[in-house]
C-alpha cells in the first residue's frame, strides 16, 4: 500500500498570479513617452527658445512689386497668383485686401490644404507639376531649406515666388494694382496714418497675432503665462481704444484692422480652446465683439471666411495639440451677422 496522498482529479491547483506593472509606474511611463514625443514633434512644428517660448522664423522671399525702373516685378493684371490656405490667418489677410480692393479679376488664387500625413501643405490638384507646396518652393528656388508657408505671391512670368511675407503682400495689394482695381480709391495704408498703423501693427503682431500662437505652442508654464497675459492685456487695451474710435486708427479702415481681424475671427472657435486663450471670448468684449462684426460685415469680407475649414485645419492637423483629431461642433458663429452699430461712433465724434 502506497503512503502517497491520492490525487483528486476534480481539484484544481491554485493559479499563479500574472505579473503586472504597478499603476503608478504605468502612468509615469506613459507620461514620459508621450512628453518626449510631444517635445520632439513640437520642436519641428514650433521652434522655441530655452525657456520654452515659441519663436516664429522669418519669411525668406521678400521681393516687391513696383513701377521703379529696373524692377523685375512690375504691376500687371493676370501676371501674379496668390497661394493660400483658408485656415491660415496670415494668408487670410491677403484674401481680405484682395476682396476689399476688388482685385479678383486681377490676381488669381490657388487654395492649398494641410495634410497631417504629408506634414505640410498640398495642392488639391497638381499645380505646375507639383503635388505639394514643398515641391513648389523647390521649383522656385532649388535647394530651398526654409519653412514652407502660405501665403505666397507667385510671378507666372519669371516662374518664382515674389514674396511669402503676408504683411508685405497686403501692402503691395493695397497700392501697386490700383490701375487695375475696381476699388482703386480705397487706401488702407494712407501716408498720414502710416506711423499710427505701424505702431498698432507692431503691438498687435507680437501680443495678439503671434501671441495666440505663443500661448498654443508654449512648451513651459512660464512661457504660456507670459504670452497669455500679453494677449489679454492688449485685447483689453484695444477694447478701450475702440470705445471712441470705430477702427483702430480712427474713422477709416486700415491695414491694421485687416491684420487684427483675421486673428479675431479665429479666436472664439480655435484659439480660445485649442490654444488655451480662454480667459475671455471676443464676443464677450463690448467693443471688440461689435468691432469684429463690423469688419466681418464689410462688403466681400464674409466671403473670405470659412470657419468650418478653419476648425478642420487647426484641430485636424495640429496633432501635438489635439492627438485625437476630434473637431468640435461649435461655437455658433451666426452672431457675426447681428447688428454692430459701430457707425454711430462716427456720428458721436462729429457732435
Amino acid at each position: 500500500m502506497s503512503n502517497s496522498t491520492p490525487i483528486d482529479d476534480n481539484k484544481t491547483l491554485p493559479k499563479k498570479k500574472g505579473r503586472s506593472l504597478p499603476p503608478k509606474l504605468i502612468i509615469w511611463l506613459g507620461m514620459f513617452v508621450w512628453t518626449t514625443l510631444w517635445r520632439i514633434m513640437m520642436s519641428k512644428l514650433a521652434p522655441s527658445n530655452k525657456s520654452g517660448a515659441y519663436i516664429r522664423p522669418n519669411s525668406q522671399f521678400r521681393n516687391f512689386i513696383g513701377t521703379e525702373e529696373g524692377n523685375v516685378y512690375q504691376p500687371a493684371a493676370g501676371r501674379y497668383r496668390l497661394y493660400v490656405g483658408l485656415g491660415c490667418p496670415w494668408a487670410h489677410r491677403t484674401l481680405v485686401v484682395r476682396s476689399l480692393k476688388k482685385l479678383e479679376a486681377v490676381i488669381s488664387v490657388c487654395i492649398v490644404s494641410p495634410s497631417p500625413i504629408e506634414g505640410g501643405w498640398i495642392f488639391n490638384e497638381e499645380e505646375q507639376g507639383c503635388r505639394t507646396l514643398a515641391e513648389f518652393y523647390q521649383q522656385a528656388e532649388p535647394g530651398y531649406t526654409g519653412r514652407v508657408t502660405v501665403p505666397i505671391l507667385w510671378d507666372s512670368q519669371t516662374k518664382t515666388i515674389v514674396n511669402n511675407e503676408s504683411s508685405e503682400i497686403i501692402v503691395m495689394l493695397n497700392s501697386q494694382f490700383n490701375e487695375f482695381a475696381n476699388n482703386s480709391t480705397l487706401d488702407l495704408y494712407p501716408q498720414e496714418l502710416k506711423e499710427k498703423i505701424d505702431w498698432w501693427n507692431e503691438k498687435i503682431y507680437h501680443a495678439v497675432n503671434n501671441g495666440v500662437y505663443r500661448c498654443g505652442f508654449a512648451q513651459s508654464q512660464e512661457a504660456y503665462n507670459q504670452a497669455c497675459n500679453e494677449v489679454f492685456a492688449t485685447l483689453d487695451e484695444i477694447d478701450i481704444a475702440l470705445q471712441t474710435n470705430r477702427y483702430l486708427c480712427g474713422d477709416n479702415l486700415t491695414l491694421a484692422d485687416v491684420r487684427l481681424f483675421t486673428t479675431l475671427f479665429r479666436f472664439d472657435s480655435v484659439y480660445y480652446s485649442l490654444f488655451k486663450c480662454n480667459r475671455r471670448r471676443i464676443r464677450d468684449y463690448e467693443n471688440l465683439g461689435a468691432y469684429l462684426r463690423d469688419l466681418y460685415q464689410l462688403p466681400g469680407v464674409a466671403d473670405t471666411c470659412d470657419v468650418e475649414t478653419v476648425k478642420r485645419d487647426y484641430y485636424g492637423n495640429l496633432f501635438p495639440l489635439n492627438p485625437g483629431g476630434i473637431i468640435p461642433d461649435g461655437p455658433d458663429m451666426s452672431y457675426l451677422n447681428q447688428p454692430h452699430n459701430r457707425d454711430r461712433i462716427n456720428k458721436v465724434n462729429a457732435l
